[in-house]
């Protein structure tokens, strides 16, 4: 089976600066793929490299095996794209603006008139139709955003961070309607740097950072990466050289991050287990403050892969 979008080796350099370094990844039918790091990562740049808005310095995208580059408005005609910023028009109404689009794209009379119905009602907008969009409030706007990127009922959609700055309820509602979308289909392209969303929505991922994808799989894959055991973490009067050194005396307890007074380590599921590992510590003679003991998760995994926290 062909996937659906296809992108490889993509790389994008703005005079010294490599935005997005070497990317190969691929999304099949009906999948939700999503692409987790922190701003400034390249999830942007490679967005806009894959709808046509830049182009590569390197590399190739291929949607329904169509080359943008060789391509652009037969590739473009399967893409819907919703970008971070939300691009409406604020003195139209939500009908207005979605059949304004729509007509861009071709369709007119009912064709129009039914699809533009269908989607006022899929993102709650319908009672609010025929006001001006300057009335509606943040999350409006963003799921007026979202539904003007399916208009034309897209085989490919990329959502480019779509909760940013909204309350929870309407974050909630637009991954909901993330999900139908799948659900009916349709592909898409995630981009976002919260953690819960990743988890709850996407059915594979991929982590990137500095413009390069560090680690890709399901979550649960992604999670194994640590080692499948339970993720330890300690706070004390000691220096980081003291407790690297306790660490490594313990045979399967795997150093995440150790600085001075802070310590997060991995206790593998074949290692020696928590409480002979804690046991390994002790001896050392550390002054520990504090001992939390949990299941890994994608914020630790970004850790391990690139020594910082996901929202730095």
């Amino acid at each position: 089976m062909t996937p659906v979008l296809e992108v490889r080796d993509l790389h994008k350099v703005f005079g010294d600066l490599t935005a997005v370094d070497g990317i190969s990844f691929s999304v099949n039918e009906g999948e939700i793929y999503g692409f987790l790091g922190p701003n400034g990562a390249g999830k942007t740049t490679s967005i806009s490299m894959i709808c046509g808005l830049l182009p590569p310095t390197e590399g190739e995208v291929l949607v329904m095996g169509l080359s943008i580059a060789e391509d652009p408005r037969g590739v473009k005609r399967l893409l819907g794209v919703v970008p971070q910023e939300v691009a409406v028009y604020e003195e139209l109404s939500a009908r207005m603006n979605l059949e304004f689009w729509g007509g861009i794209y071709g369709l007119k009379g009912k064709a129009l008139r039914e699809r533009v119905n269908g989607l006022l009602a899929q993102v709650g907008l319908d009672d609010r139709a025929a006001e001006p969009v300057k009335n509606f409030s943040g999350g409006m706007k963003r799921r007026l955003n979202l539904a003007m990127g399916l208009v034309h009922d897209p085989q490919l959609i990329l959502l480019d961070e779509p909760t940013v700055g909204i309350d929870p309820q309407a974050r909630h509602k637009i991954l909901d309607i993330v999900k139908q979308i799948a659900a009916d289909g349709r592909t898409v392209l995630y981009t976002t740097h919260y953690l819960e969303e990743a988890e709850d929505l996407c059915d594979r991922l991929a982590i990137i950072d500095h413009g390069s994808i560090l680690a890709e799989g399901t979550v649960a894959e992604l999670k194994a990466k640590l080692g499948e055991g339970s993720l330890l973490t300690v706070q004390g009067g000691f220096k980081a050289p003291e407790l690297a050194a306790a660490a490594g005396a313990v045979a399967g307890l795997q150093p995440v991050e150790i600085i001075d007074g802070r310590g997060m380590l991995v206790v593998g599921r074949d290692g020696p287990g928590v409480s002979n590992a804690l046991s390994g510590l002790f001896q050392a003679g550390l002054a520990f403050d504090d001992i939390t003991i949990k299941e890994p998760n994608l914020e630790d995994l970004f850790l391990n892969l690139t020594g910082r926290e996901l929202r730095d």
